[in-house]
Order: C-alpha cells, then structure tokens, then sequence
C-alpha cells in the first residue's frame, strides 16, 4: 500500500495540499483580520488516535488549569510554607551595617561638616541614620541650606560623589531668586546608575543583578533568595514586575526557568539577588493572587531552562459523550499512544497580530513594517490599548501613547521609549525589546515550520513506525555513523556553545533540552530491518544552520513554505544575526510525546463556579488559615468583570463543595454535569493544551472555548 494510505485522511483533520501554494499558507493579511489564530494557520491540523473526540470545556475557569513546575531533580515544586526562615544572614548583615559603616560614615560626614556647616551635617547623619534602620523604601529625601554660591554647590555635588556613593545630589529652587538647595536623597539604582556601572553591567553579561544593599552580604550565606511563587490568573513577569514595585528593585534581579500560562493557578521557582526572605513574607499580605514562601538561600540564580518540566492538573467542565466508555477509551488512547508534539497556539500569540508573521517580517529584515505590526491597531483588544494605539497611528504622538498605553505592554513601550531618543532607528527601537520577549517572534516561525512538517509527516506516513529518510536520536553503537549533531531542542542563536532557552512559552517553559548534544542520523533501511528505532525516537528540525532535515519529501515542507514568505532557510538577506535562522544553531524536537505518570478520573458536580480541584494554597490552608484576596471569574470571559472574591482559606474545598451542594440540591436549580480530571507531566517545551486537543478532537483555541461556555 502506498505510504499515504486510509490512516492518513483519517488522522488529519485537514488535509495540507502541498502542491497548491495558496493553501500552503494564509496571507498574512487574511490572517490578520480575524481576531485570534485557527489552529490551521499554524500546521496543527492531524491526531495520532482514530477515536471520536467529545465535548469538553477546557479552562472554564482558571483554576481548571493548574501547573507546578518540574526541578532538574524530577522534584514537583509545591507551596508548603509562607513563613520566613530565621535570619541568622539579616543579623549577620544589620551587625556590620552598624560597625563598619556607621563608623566610615561618621568620617564621611566630620569632612561633610567642615564643607556644609553644622546644621547640614546633621541632617545627612539622620538621613542615613534613617536608611540604616531598614526602612528605606519610606525615606524621603533632604533638603540642604540654601546656596546661591554655584562653585560650592559643585564642590558639594562632587563630595557626595566620592564619599557617599549610596546617594545622589540634585538641585531644587531655594527660597529666593538668587539662591538654590541641594536635594539628597537614596540612589533608587535608575538613571543615575548608568554611566560608570555601564561597563560593570558589560562585564557582568547582563545578569539579573541589583546592588542597592549588598556590599555587607555575609559571606556564608548564598545570595540569592530562592522561593517558591504560587500565583492565580497572572502571567510569570506580571507577578514578578508587581513584587520588584513593592521591593523596590529592578526586574532583572528575579531568575525564573520558564513562564507559565496565565489563565491558570500556576507555583515555580524563583530566585531574587540578595534580598532577605522576610522581606518577601511580609508582601503577602498586600499581593492580590499571589503567595510566596518556601525560602533558602542558594549560591546560584535560576535562569530559564532550568527546569525538567511541568506537571499539570487540568479539570474539563461540561463533558458530553455518547457514552463514558468513550470517554475510558480516549483516556486510555492518550496514555497509551500519546499526542503529536506540536507547538500549541500560546507559542503565537493571542492577538491578531501573529508572533510567527512578525518573525518572518524580521527575517526579511522589513524592520519598519515590524514596528508596524507591533503597534499599529488590532481587533479584540481591550478599549484602553485600542485607544492608545489609534492615538499614536492619528498623532504620531510618542510622549501622549506612552502615558495612555498600558505598562504590560513592554515591546510597545520598549519600541516608542527608543523612537523618542532615536526618531527612525527601527531596527534599533525593535533591538530595546527585552531579548527574551524579541527572539519569541523568529522562535514562532521555526515553530510555524515545525507544525507543518509535523502535520505532513503523520499525514504521509502515519504515526505508528519509522520510516526510510525519517530523522531519530542515536542509539548505542550509531553514534559512530552520525550524520548531524546540535544540542536538541535548544537553539544558540548568539554564537555561545551554550544552551539558549529564550523563548517565551506560556505553557511548558523555555526550550529545553531532552539530552544535550544529542545526536542525530536518518534512517536506512537497514534500521528498518534491524527495528532498532521506534515511532518514538523520531525528531524534526527547528530551522538553523547546524541541522540537518529529513531525507524524504518532508524536507520540502520547510523550504517551500519558506519560500511562500520570501525567506531563504539557507542564506540571509541582512547581516543582523539575531533576527537570522542560518546565523541560529537550530534544534530537534520529538514528533511524538506520551504523558508521564498519566492519571484520569470522572467527576461530577452542580455549581460551575466551584473548584473541584485543591490548589496548594487549599491543602497548605488546611491546617493554617491564609487569607488570599482573589480575582476569580471564569478564565476565558472578559477579565475586566471580574469580581473580586476576598475570602478566607481556612475552610477546606470540600466544606465550599458540600455547603453549595446542599444549597443547590434544596433550590434543585441545577442538573449534575460530568468533568474530566486529567492529572499528568511533560517535559520542558511540551503543551498540556495539545494533549487535551487530541483527547477532545476539537481546537484549543480560547475562542472555540468561549463559544462552548
């Protein structure tokens, strides 16, 4: 039988017609009109299994969709504690902030004295007698005497600068005329750290790093703060650009191993540069959806890729089968046979403007056509940043759009912030979008490419064996006979040999490795022969130019639709290396995943606004009451009516199930529904929301979803 036999039309949802180009790829300008991205647009269209799917809503509310995060031990990362471990490190601190700088300062401010006069003097020794006690984030700045000698005030400016590095001088209006007032106050580490700490922050090789109160860390405790965040309804650089407001710090002091979704109740690592964990204990009494707790100090930052994988809990609301057996057969389908490992719709976007048809555009180098999309107006956002950005295209009003535009929105923001220093510098403003937030676009079209030789290949050949031309990862003795090698699943796109996991996924985390330097060969038939490959062990390149591509029709998949998009796989067209596949190493990543430790269980229940799962915050308020102010609202409806839901933990999950059952039973206003438990793990990179669509049968997408609400 021919290799694209029955199996294959029964395995695709849509067929991908090849030979006619137009249905190769959208325009983008089709796509872009409608408000989100169909599963199609970016090659996810095949299933492994032949069984029917069934009705099922994914995410009905955030808390249906529960992660926690997998350590490099296999360790799953729970919440357990919010208490502060004893500070032996704070004493250690506060015992050499009161020796050794109380007595240089009390130098610094006799030579202080003799320049500014006696009452000036003392109230510079209380103002750091005042950010010595620990409450610097209510010090408010000093006003000096009056001075209408400029020499001198440039001397006093300059005395600062060499004695009291901590702070920075300015000038304010005195109370005549003729006269001018120093103002003192604690270096904030904003624009006043540039300059000289440029070439410190080059050397360190912009590593999370905030110095403000470190210079006395004792030496025998590590300097970094590990804690663990529990966080509801909220994306991973959200919650930690919220907690560095309140600590006062800059955000790349946090180190994280990968984002998670935000319509979820998600728990992961966190590492933040010298801080003291009781600081960070007492901000969960002001954090609405968020906790923090299980402190050490650790020696090392986390960074992203640091991390084996996820273990998700995902609850399917309002289940409708022909039969529950059908429902066991599907489950036990998925544990068995697994999904195809595609890249889920998170990995382009929600918005109406696609990540991977930005990464093209970069490709081709159109870097004003790049800003364009990324500010220009779109469908379905939400009045407030439509407003702003139909302002900006009408007035060209950088100033006027950045006080409108919201501050979550950080390539906008990032884009028209270097626009009003550089008018005209696109590729420069596109360059001061944060690296991990900028590469997510060209990591979206290798993605978009991937997906549709993924879907070609399950397609041609099936998912049940290798066939000849097939890449797989080498095993035993075929190491020897290597025909390409590249760390899998990791691309270095910035010339260093290690791993970059700089991608934004919100769902699995960055780009992982399986196993570093992983080798890979195409199969022969004598492989075939010798069944030394599975289905399993068959991988598929993300473009670059250290990966080799199938040695069957496959390989046309990635050139040809390239091609649609004016792009060379093999050649740049711009010599800017970080928006250029072949300057990028490139990756492999498995066709096929099976779920690990894959558990599944039939619930019913009557309300739809109950949990029917624990989170960690509800097990670990069991035995110790915690208040959590919560923004809980169904997960895919308008989160601007949202209400906010303030309540004690204290009560268990099953007390709030038993008391609205009882309600409900004595009103008999509502019918029992059927929900489908779905406890499993994957690793790094991998998208519980593909496991769920080969369950169901039916796209991922939040829009799908609403529709079924």
């Amino acid at each position: 039988m021919s290799p694209c036999g029955i199996n294959a039309v029964l395995l695709c949802s849509k067929p991908l017609l090849l030979s006619n180009p137009t249905a190769i790829r959208r325009s983008s300008k089709s796509v872009m009109a409608s408000k989100t991205v169909d599963e199609s647009d970016v090659g996810i269209s095949c299933y492994i299994s032949k069984l029917p799917g069934f009705r099922g809503i994914l995410k009905q509310r955030y808390s249906d969709f529960i992660v926690n995060e997998v350590d490099m031990e296999g360790k799953v990362v729970h919440l357990t504690s919010l208490d502060a471990p004893p500070e032996i490190g704070e004493e250690t601190v506060t015992m050499i902030d009161d020796t050794a700088n109380n007595k240089s300062y009390a130098s610094g401010i006799d030579k202080f004295r003799s320049l500014a006069g006696d009452a000036d003097a003392k109230r510079l020794e209380d103002f750091i007698s005042q950010i010595n006690s620990g409450v610097e984030d209510s010090v408010r700045p000093i006003i000096l005497s009056p001075d209408s000698d400029k020499s001198h005030r440039t001397a006093m400016h300059n005395f600062f600068k060499q004695n009291f590095k901590f702070l920075v001088t300015d000038v304010v209006d005195g109370p005549d005329a003729s006269s001018k007032c120093i103002r003192v106050r604690l270096n904030n580490g904003g624009h006043n750290n540039k300059g000289k700490n440029s070439k410190k922050r080059k050397e360190r090789g912009d590593k999370p790093f905030d110095s403000r109160g470190s210079e006395n860390w004792p030496e025998n405790v590590g300097k970094f703060l590990r804690f663990h965040l529990y966080k509801e309804n909220k994306e991973t650089q959200e919650a930690l650009g919220l907690m560095g407001k309140m600590l006062g710090i800059q955000p790349r002091s946090f180190g994280f191993s990968g984002t998670k979704d935000k319509r979820s109740i998600s728990t992961q690592r966190v590492t933040v540069f010298k801080q003291h964990a009781t600081k960070l204990a007492a901000l969960n009494e002001r954090l609405i959806g968020i906790k923090v707790g299980d402190f050490c100090y650790v020696k090392e930052g986390l960074l992203l890729g640091q991390l084996m994988g996820n273990r998700f809990t995902v609850t399917l609301r309002g289940v409708v089968a022909d039969s529950e057996d059908s429902i066991k057969a599907s489950a036990d389908a998925l544990g068995r046979l697994g999904f195809i490992n595609y890249f889920g719709l998170q990995r382009f976007g929600s918005g109406s403007v696609p990540t991977h048809l930005i990464g093209a555009t970069l490709l081709r180098g159109e870097w004003k056509a790049v800003v364009s999309m990324i500010l220009d107006p779109r469908e379905g956002e939400r009045d407030a940043v439509a407003k702003a950005r139909e302002y900006y295209k009408e007035s060209n009003d950088i100033e006027g759009t950045l006080r409108q535009l919201p501050r979550h929105l950080v390539a906008e923001r990032a884009i028209l912030q270097c626009l009003k220093k550089c008018p005209g510098n696109y590729l420069q403003a596109l360059k001061s979008i944060p690296r991990t937030l900028r590469m997510m676009y060209v990591h979206s079209y290798q993605s978009y490419l991937w997906n549709h030789a993924a879907s070609m290949r399950v397609q041609k050949y099936g998912a049940d064996q290798v066939v000849l031309g097939d890449l797989v990862y080498c095993k035993g003795d075929d190491t020897e006979r290597v025909t390409g090698c590249v760390n899998s699943e990791c691309e270095d796109d910035n010339g260093n040999d290690a791993c970059d996991s700089n991608n934004l996924d919100e769902i699995a985390g960055a780009d992982l490795p399986e196993e570093i330097n992983n080798s890979v060969k195409v199969v022969t038939a004598e492989d075939i022969l010798t069944g030394n490959y599975t289905i399993d062990d068959v991988v598929l390149p993300m473009p670059g130019s250290r990966v080799i591509y199938p040695a069957n029709d496959i390989a046309n998949v990635y050139h040809d639709l390239a091609k649609k998009d004016v792009i060379s796989l093999m050649e740049s067209v711009h010599s800017v290396k970080e928006f250029s596949i072949t300057d990028m190493t490139g990756s492999y990543r498995r066709v096929f995943q099976r779920p690990i430790d894959f558990d599944w269980e039939l619930l019913t229940y009557t309300d739809g606004n109950i949990p029917l799962v624990e989170t960690d915050l509800d097990k670990f308020a069991k035995s110790k009451p915690v208040k959590m102010v919560r923004m809980e609202g169904p997960a895919n409806g308008n989160e601007d009516t949202n209400l906010l839901d303030c309540r004690k933990q204290s009560e268990s999950v099953e007390n709030d199930i038993k008391l609205q059952s009882d309600e409900n039973e004595a009103k008999g206003e509502r019918d029992a529904q059927l929900a489908l438990k779905l406890s499993f793990t994957l690793p790094a990179s991998c998208y519980a929301t593909m496991a769920i669509r080969e369950l169901l049968k039916t796209s991922t997408s939040v829009a799908f979803h609403k529709t079924l609400n």
